[in-house]
């Protein structure tokens, strides 16, 4: 009778490790066939085409403080995104280029890159390569992207082609040892350093360093304005000669970028309109608030209830007591998580993203509709506040998007 129950005890465990075994390689099979699939980015809503140029830019001036080797100079691999009128030979852009997708192959190693992503050389985005500047304006204002933490900047190049595509040069920028990895086209690459890396720091630290790579990320932003009035004076190519409105500057980013660029308006006067997408405010701003128009998108924080929540909020309230009415600005997009605003909505498994959304780590907000009420609220922002449209045109935005919820001036009546 022992003997009996042992052996369909054993053939039991059997048949659960043969079913466990298939379902696992069947698992495999799938994302490892999911990971080859194209996939294609938001087409932009704008009328331009987008062209997108990148370069190598050098400060000499500066020392690279996360960098191994003392003495390093500063140095940033830089996007540009612009309206352009693609000649018939043009070329689409790469995603990402070939040698900095085969870096980050390597530093992700097999299970993220292979099986958690598409592969990033069949993304497909919006963009031509070296396309001359549209001449349909005489100049186009300039809207600086940052990248949240550690994020690449081709990760938000959904947002960078839509904003092109309504009439702006869109920059950004990846700085090495502080972006998670930066490739350059001579083969170097930079791997981002525990000393930048806030995120993986116990929270008693990780805001006196998040703080200090915000302030290298503003010093960042300096130098590529300083170089883009250079260009526009003075472009060897010709093609941004003349093209930037270097007095219409305005700048986005998304978490740490976002807090970057509320920080980046309080510091400088070149800043004329600002947008934190889903930052936890950093820095002086804090207290001393803003005087330009600013807004903040907001994921869904509905469901939490913490301090961190109460703190954020506290600080929002705390930067917009100094902007002037009319000119401040919350948005929040329900159903939305931290990451709708990035590409990786598209480029990381969809299996791995359902599974995230299974254990609430995603909201339902559906990836289309997350960045395209993202992109909405951004160009709009700066239509208004950049080129002059009517403020009306944000107030409508949630007709358009149920999801949006907004509080604008009256949210804080009498600056609270």
């Amino acid at each position: 009778m022992v003997r009996r129950i042992l052996r369909r005890a054993v053939k039991t465990i059997a048949v659960l490790a043969l079913v466990a075994t298939v379902s696992v390689t069947v698992l495999l099979a799938i994302l490892w066939l999911d990971h080859g699939r194209r996939t294609t980015l938001p087409t932009p809503t704008g009328s331009f085409k987008v062209g997108r140029v990148t370069y190598v830019w050098k400060d000499d001036s500066r020392i690279n403080p996360y960098a191994p080797a003392s003495g390093t100079k500063q140095e940033l691999a830089v996007w540009i995104w612009y309206p352009a009128v693609p000649a018939p030979s043009a070329r689409k852009s790469e995603y990402l280029p070939l040698y900095w997708s085969t870096a980050l192959d390597r530093h992700q190693g097999f299970i993220l890159s292979k099986l958690l992503s598409r592969d990033l050389t069949r993304v497909e985005c919006h963009s031509w390569s070296e396309a001359d500047v549209s001449p349909a304006l005489a100049m186009y204002p300039v809207v600086v992207l940052r990248a949240g933490g550690g994020a690449l900047s081709s990760d938000y190049t959904s947002i960078a082609e839509d904003l092109a595509s309504h009439g702006y040069v869109v920059v950004s920028f990846d700085a090495p040892y502080r972006t998670v990895i930066t490739a350059f086209p001579d083969g170097r690459v930079a791997i981002r350093t525990a000393g930048s890396d806030f995120e993986n720091m116990p929270s008693a630290a990780a805001e006196h360093f998040a703080n200090q790579v915000m302030n290298a990320w503003i010093a960042d932003v300096k130098f590529v304005l300083d170089t883009l009035q250079h260009l526009n004076t003075d472009d060897p190519t010709g093609r941004f000669k003349g093209k930037l409105d270097m007095q219409r500057i305005g700048i986005v980013g998304h978490s740490l970028g976002g807090a970057t660029a509320a920080q980046f308006c309080h510091d400088d006067a070149r800043c004329k309109a600002g947008i934190d997408i889903d930052g936890m405010p950093l820095g002086s701003v804090i207290q001393d608030g803003l005087h330009q128009p600013f807004l903040f998108i907001l994921s869904d924080h509905s469901r939490e209830s913490g301090s961190e929540a109460r703190t954020v909020e506290r600080n929002i309230e705390s930067i917009y007591e100094k902007v002037p009415d009319g000119k401040r600005w919350q948005m929040t997009i329900v159903g939305a998580n931290h990451f709708s605003f990035s590409d990786q909505m598209f480029t990381k498994s969809p299996i791995f993203l359902a599974l995230l959304r299974a254990i609430g780590v995603l909201g339902p907000l559906e990836r289309h509709r997350g960045l395209a009420i993202a992109s909405a609220c951004v160009h709009t922002f700066f239509d208004v506040y950049l080129k002059g449209a009517p403020a009306d045109q944000l107030k409508s935005l949630p007709a358009l998007f149920p999801e949006l919820k907004t509080a604008i001036t009256q949210a804080f009546p009498g600056g609270k």
